[in-house]
């Protein structure tokens, strides 16, 4: 089917949503609060994992750092009943403050940074950068804190001093990515000062931070027909703000209490570094939360592993779109599109999950919902990327399908996708949960 051939089922209010998200979600931190929100609203409320937990019918989420963990129990629910997970993650590739942040060279005071995931480093150089994270305070107590100004920038070496860099630019990992703050000698403790002054605590109180850097440009519309969305972090809380919305919707309808299933959000963080945290798809965090929801509700460990056995996870993360300028490195057979609907990833060698039982619960799912469908395949002279979804299949043992969302430029400062995709994504989730 052509492009113009392609029904339109483009929702601005979702897309308009997302914009909104993004902006307010510069680190993990954010993006979990920003969906705590949005499922309060419709009638989620937060508990904490040291205390008992109910087995009552509702909507509940647990926060651990960057990672959320929400799920609805309907009053129709018993103790075997089976999940149906859309797992996420909430970090993006970036870079990133070190513990001693304060250094500088030749008169310019700069910021010591770490790269952390699979950064395309050029797309950092010559951005105006804020800063974003959590504060920790001597009491143990957090402070989120989003500084959407130019604060920093790493500027690129001019043309003049370096002749062949369309030749191909190297940079170094250490010397050449160290953002600019302003001038003078090294203030050292003038960084965190000046956050803490920022975020309107006291600096003598402040005993750590995870700080990071961000792009100030707004996520925008793009194209002739503003049929793209140009943003930051898209990988991946485009699938966040998705899953978050889509969750909602299954809730909030008139039969939120006959669903078959049990509902659940996983957005985990760490996973553009492996998952190998505490709040990481390779942790206990979901595994814990799902087995006190089936003891909580009088559950025995019998009904544990009958609810796991009968447990579907959608593992939505992005995917590549076909390169305008590249496309011999994608597969020839299979050829996704921004705005051609939600794509199914496989991988035969496992680094996506899905397989045949994984693709029907997807098709249907799109089927019910009436969005189309794409698949994405590696070519194969190419290397795979992967996802939490082979990490979620493995640890908890249940069926686990790869999906995502088309683009173009993945783990750039800046990414690239069809603006209608956020919506069919979100439809395709949402049938999924209501089974």
């Amino acid at each position: 089917m052509s492009t113009a051939e392609r029904p339109v089922y483009f929702d601005r209010t979702h897309t308009d949503d997302l914009i909104a998200y993004l902006a307010a979600a510069p680190s993990p931190y954010h993006a979990v609060a920003g969906a705590a929100e949005r499922l309060e609203k419709a009638g989620f409320r937060q508990v904490a994992e040291t205390d008992g937990w109910e087995g009552t019918a509702g909507g509940r989420y647990v926060i651990r750092g960057g990672a959320l963990i929400a799920w609805y129990v309907p009053s129709s629910a018993q103790p075997h009943t089976p999940y149906r997970v859309v797992g996420t993650h909430t970090d993006s590739p970036n870079l990133r403050v070190k513990p001693v942040p304060d250094t500088g060279s030749a008169g310019w005071r700069q910021v010591a940074v770490e790269i952390y995931g699979g950064v395309p480093l050029n797309t950092w150089l010559d951005r105006d950068l804020g800063l974003s994270g959590r504060l920790v305070l001597r009491d143990g107590s957090t402070r989120l804190v989003q500084l959407d100004e130019p604060l920093l920038r790493v500027p690129q070496l001019a043309i003049h001093l370096d002749r062949q860099v369309n030749d191909g630019l190297k940079l170094d990992k250490q010397r050449h990515l160290t953002p600019i703050w302003g001038l003078g000698p090294v203030d050292e403790g003038g960084l965190m000062s000046y956050v803490a002054e920022r975020a309107g605590v006291d600096a003598a109180e402040l005993v750590g931070w995870d700080l990071m850097t961000h792009d100030v440009q707004p996520p925008s519309y793009l194209g002739r027909e503003r049929e793209l969305l140009a943003a930051p972090r898209l990988d991946n809380l485009l699938s966040v703000h998705a899953a978050t919305a889509a969750l909602a919707a299954a809730v909030t309808g008139g039969a939120a209490d006959q669903l078959p299933y049990i509902p659940v959000l996983a957005a985990f963080d760490h996973e553009e570094t492996g998952s190998e945290s505490d709040t990481g798809a390779q942790g206990p965090l979901l595994g814990n939360v799902l087995d006190r929801s089936v003891y909580a509700r009088g559950g025995s460990t019998e009904d544990r592993a009958r609810a796991l056995a009968g447990t579907v996870c959608l593992s939505s993360d992005m995917g590549h779109a076909v390169h305008p300028n590249y496309a011999e490195r994608h597969e020839p057979g299979h050829h996704p599109v921004p705005n051609g609907g939600p794509i199914l990833k496989v991988n035969v060698n496992n680094r996506y999950a899905t397989d045949g039982v994984g693709r029907a619960v997807f098709a249907a799912a799109c089927e019910k919902a009436g969005v189309p469908w794409q698949t994405f395949v590696s070519n194969n002279a190419m290397p795979c990327g992967t996802t939490i979804g082979p990490i979620t299949a493995a640890r908890l043992g249940i069926t686990t399908v790869d999906c995502g969302i088309a683009a173009l430029s993945m783990h750039s400062a800046r990414e690239l996708c069809g603006a209608q995709d956020p919506y069919l994504l979100a439809s395709a989730i949402k049938a999924f949960l209501e089974g």
